[in-house]
């Protein structure tokens, strides 16, 4: 899916696509659908985000029934022409959505470390929560992607990695697990995976051992706290 594209017949293969996911996802009744914003391929910036905004809004125009799913543009790396390289890319395509009820955001945390946005720290997680507050508000943020990041900071490298196992670090995490303003909002794996579970388990047992509050854990984690 690309919804920046230059060319008529991928964008609107894109817009299809797109548009069937949200519908799929309005009939499991999730409330989600997180999009990659897309490469304008060279066309530039400002044409593709008008492109981004144009497809949502034809989306939505067709979609009414699907108004309580929102697609949520993710951050990205900052590599070649993918747009959403930072904060304000994602507020100048959601300003030129019709419908601002049905957007949203999702942080991804290895993309915002390798397009420059220093969590590692106490200081630089608040220096980045100023910056969310400041371009989106913190409310328009509706979804986690959890992964360390191999590249060093604003390396624009998009390579994900085990918690705690890459240049990020563990403490990187725990300021955002023990900040309570995200309480209640969706946070997801996305490390590297093999053909069992024990990746997924291993990372979430990292996450939970670096809650403070263990009751703020969901009772199905919490025998993975201190693991």
């Amino acid at each position: 899916i690309n919804l920046a594209s230059p060319k008529d017949d991928l964008w609107a293969k894109s817009r299809a696509a797109q548009k069937d996911e949200l519908v799929r996802a309005h009939a499991y009744a999730i409330p989600h659908v997180v999009l990659h914003p897309g490469s304008h391929t060279g066309a530039g910036d400002e044409f593709g985000i008008a492109r981004i905004a144009e497809a949502l809004n034809r989306i939505h125009d067709e979609t009414p029934e699907c108004a309580d799913t929102a697609t949520c543009l993710e951050i990205m790396a900052g590599q070649g022409n993918v747009l959403g390289r930072n904060l304000e890319q994602l507020r100048a395509i959601i300003d030129q959505v019709e419908d601002k009820r049905r957007v949203g955001v999702c942080l991804d945390t290895c993309h915002a470390y390798a397009t420059g946005y220093d969590i590692r720290t106490a200081e630089g997680y608040a220096g980045f929560m100023a910056e969310v507050e400041r371009w989106l508000g913190l409310d328009a943020v509706k979804v986690w992607h959890f992964n360390d990041s191999k590249g060093a900071l604003g390396s624009n490298l998009d390579r994900h990695v085990h918690i705690g196992e890459g240049e990020i670090g563990a403490e990187g995490f725990g300021h955002i697990l023990n900040d309570a303003r995200w309480d209640g909002t969706a946070m997801l794996l996305e490390t590297p995976k093999e053909d069992t579970l024990e990746e997924d388990a291993m990372n979430l047992a990292r996450l939970c051992a670096l809650v403070e509050d263990g009751a703020r854990i969901p009772p199905g984690l919490r025998s993975q706290q201190g693991e």
